[in-house]
């Protein structure tokens, strides 16, 4: 019975500590919330359109310097901004290891629905898999669906989750325009500079209306 008694009470303190930790949704709004950058996901991408495409280097260098670039660009690329920051911490190395890893051999497709092939199920999964090396909090995270050529333009599940709990809180697609540039660098970077300012000039006002309240 004692040990009942001194049991019990532990439990609740133990459960009432984990809701505490845990991030909801409306922290995202909270501007005292800190959020961790976690970069851009490549390995669910597809190259549609595009059968000249490098796909060695892409793998090999390119996706690691896009990445680089918008961690090192603030101004350019303002993550923070958009998400109603001053400013954020970022930790892209997990993104560079899992991005290292892509099947060259799969990333070029033919096929248009490709461009339209995940599900925000498919992103659960993905981050379900990931590692958040122990951090919590809330992390951001751009899942790349698909470059598209024909279309110019990319497609990106940007995604918001409880790192600790690896839960997703929001994962909306958003898509951005390429212009002309130079290097697949600076084509890919053209669409995510397109997105991140979608997120801050649209998408983050609709997000915080429906689920800040």
């Amino acid at each position: 019975m004692k040990i009942k008694q001194l049991v019990m009470p532990l439990l609740a303190l133990f459960f009432s500590a984990s809701a505490v930790n845990a991030q909801t949704v409306k922290d995202l709004f909270n501007k005292e919330t800190k959020l961790t950058y976690l970069g851009l996901d490549f390995t669910k991408a597809r190259i549609i359109g595009d059968a000249g495409a490098n796909t060695d280097d892409i793998v090999e260098r390119q996706y690691a310097n896009i990445n680089q670039k918008v961690v090192n660009e603030t101004k350019k690329f303002d993550v923070a901004g958009a998400f109603d920051r001053d400013e954020v911490s970022t930790s892209i190395g997990e993104v560079n290891k899992r991005n290292s890893k892509i099947d060259k051999d799969k990333i070029k497709s033919d096929d248009s629905e490709d461009y339209q092939k995940l599900k925000p199920e498919d992103i659960a999964t993905l981050v379900k898999g990931f590692n958040f090396d122990g951090k919590t909090g809330l992390g951001v995270l751009f899942v790349v669906e698909g470059f598209n050529k024909t279309k110019k333009e990319i497609s990106v599940y940007a995604t918001v989750v409880d790192m600790k709990a690896k839960k997703v809180l929001i994962t909306d697609r958003v898509t951005g325009g390429l212009g002309m540039a130079f290097g697949y660098t600076n084509v890919y970077l053209t669409g995510v500079k397109k997105v991140i300012d979608a997120i801050e000039k649209k998408k983050y006002k609709e997000w915080k209306s429906q689920y800040g309240g």
